[in-house]
């Protein structure tokens, strides 16, 4: 044989093991599902049966069932995971807590999924119920939940699955202020999100996973920023921020994947509206190659899934008396986009204020702030039902009143646009008062100016020393948000009636409803 002839066979022999070494995986995921078991309208609320069929809406489980069905085929290798707030949103998380959920998801075959903020709203406890009900792991590695009886020998910060023939390091991921968004209780502790992911991609690269996953609930920059601090991880699903990466789709906030170093990001919006589908290659270091996909948009044209249609039908059941009470009419639809209300003065900010402030203003009330993460969707134009209000308001908070000096009020402001970079849900919707903010300055330096508030027969600058009082929700009263300026206020009073009721009871006597804004938030 001639030495040419062996040098040509030893060259197919290396580039086969090389081809062989390389490893493709199809990472499906969703996030931020929020119990939309339904199938929702474009403006992420609920979508009547007529446009159902007439193929206007948008997920819904029954859909998902079929787009997840559909991408697994179009890969010999993959998994499906979820970056966490699977709870919360819709009637059936009111009624069903976590059972639903956890019932849709093993039907779906979940491989693993991080705890949301939102996996915390009803405490330890329901946590705890959905993850015994699961099939598949349920991670947190930023916190120690060892003093918190219902978690510490449960709640895993990492995992290890196979597949393809290779282990897949599976690591979860939770906001680092959870204590301030959800319900946790005391026995959690949240910790730095970039050493928690560090530890843990440690100790996996010690039992020789190559290929780690983060499932992460912290949001798009919080996901960059740890990707970019720290080493070894290869893709992070995200969360928490809704956000929507796309290479094609206009009101994408970044690339699909997004790239940081070696580490490729991915987040797929909310609400099931999209199946974020990542093609990845590694090589056999578990260096990535390539990695490229696109989400898929879960619309009319995806063909629901009898079985679980019916099921979910079934479900909603129950539900049905509570939701399709018509409560009120508005004369054009109301805008509550989270882009919008979490960065400026919205309508749905405006009338969820004001019909706070109508509703105990003969108490001495002059101001109303609500939490923008509140509100959680719009309104279509035309009638309103009583489960469109709760999709708007599905927290089942309560109206709080309580008094304040004018300091803590501007205060309270400063805190509320201290995260606008980040989209964050502490951005204040008002009523009985304007102000003027200025993004150029230091988070929690002097944003806040031109403070002033009604005074009945026109608007005064407030004044730091007086005493005002304020309505809000009982979430917001209690420090969440950040609004911990508010949890030592005088004569407070958080058992008032549920927001979404006050809400309904004022687009009935307002109706039909006209969405406005006015100018009362002015940034500089």
């Amino acid at each position: 044989m001639s030495a040419k002839l062996l040098t040509t066979i030893s060259a197919l022999a290396l580039s086969a093991s090389a081809a062989a070494a390389d490893y493709s995986l199809t990472i499906l995921h969703t996030n931020d599902f929020h119990s939309r078991f339904e199938p929702i309208s474009k403006y992420d609320s609920g979508c009547s049966a007529e446009d159902n069929d007439a193929g206007k809406c948008f997920g819904g489980s029954a859909r998902l069932v079929t787009a997840i069905a559909d991408a697994r085929a179009r890969s010999n290798n993959s998994i499906l995971v979820d970056g966490g707030d699977q709870f919360q949103g819709s009637l059936f998380y009111t009624y069903y807590k976590g059972k639903l959920a956890a019932e849709m998801m093993n039907k779906l075959g979940y491989d693993g999924m991080t705890v949301g903020n939102h996996e915390f709203d009803d405490g330890p406890e329901v946590l705890r119920g959905f993850m015994d009900a699961v099939d598949f792991p349920v991670l947190m590695s930023n916190a120690d939940v060892s003093r918190e009886e219902l978690l510490k020998d449960k709640l895993a910060k990492s995992t290890v699955i196979e597949r393809g023939g290779e282990k897949l390091g599976l690591i979860g991921l939770t906001p680092h202020d959870t204590h301030e968004l959800a319900s946790p209780g005391p026995n959690i502790t949240f910790t730095d999100p970039v050493d928690a992911v560090q530890g843990e991609v440690d100790r996996l690269t010690e039992m020789g996973v190559n290929k780690i996953i983060v499932l992460s609930h912290s949001g798009y920059m919080v996901d960059q920023k740890v990707a970019a601090e720290t080493t070894g991880v290869d893709v992070i699903v995200g969360g928490h921020t809704n956000t929507l990466l796309s290479n094609t789709n206009e009101r994408a906030q970044g690339p699909y994947p997004t790239m940081v170093d070696d580490t490729a990001i991915v987040q797929a919006y909310a609400y099931g509206k999209f199946l974020g589908e990542l093609n990845v290659t590694f090589n056999d270091a578990g260096e990535i190659v390539s990695a490229e996909g696109e989400p898929v948009i879960v619309d009319g044209e995806v063909a629901e899934d009898a079985d679980t249609k019916a099921r979910i039908a079934e479900a909603a059941v129950p539900l049905d008396e509570i939701r399709n009470k018509v409560v009120a009419e508005t004369a054009a639809s109301v805008q509550g986009n989270r882009e919008v209300c979490r960065i400026e003065e919205c309508e749905m900010g405006n009338l969820v204020a004001d019909a706070m402030l109508a509703r105990v203003k003969d108490q001495g009330i002059q101001i109303a702030i609500a939490n923008s993460g509140g509100l959680r969707a719009s309104l279509d134009a035309g009638e309103v039902t009583m489960g469109e209000v709760l999709s708007v308001l599905p927290f089942q908070n309560t109206l709080s009143t309580f008094q304040v000096s004018g300091q803590t009020v501007i205060d309270a402001l400063e805190n509320g646009v201290s995260q606008v970079e980040e989209v964050k849900g502490r951005f204040p919707q008002v009523a009985g008062l304007t102000f003027m903010w200025d993004p150029s300055k230091p988070a929690g330096e002097g944003r806040i100016s031109n403070v002033m508030v009604d005074r009945g027969d026109g608007y005064a600058p407030i004044d730091p020393a007086a005493t005002y009082g304020l309505v809000s929700n009982n979430y917001v009263r209690g420090g969440g948000d950040g609004f911990k300026m508010f949890r030592d206020a005088e004569n407070a009073y958080d058992y008032g009636p549920d927001v979404a009721d006050v809400l309904a009871e004022y687009l009935a006597e307002n109706a039909p409803y006209k969405p406005y804004t006015d100018g009362r938030i002015v940034r500089k």
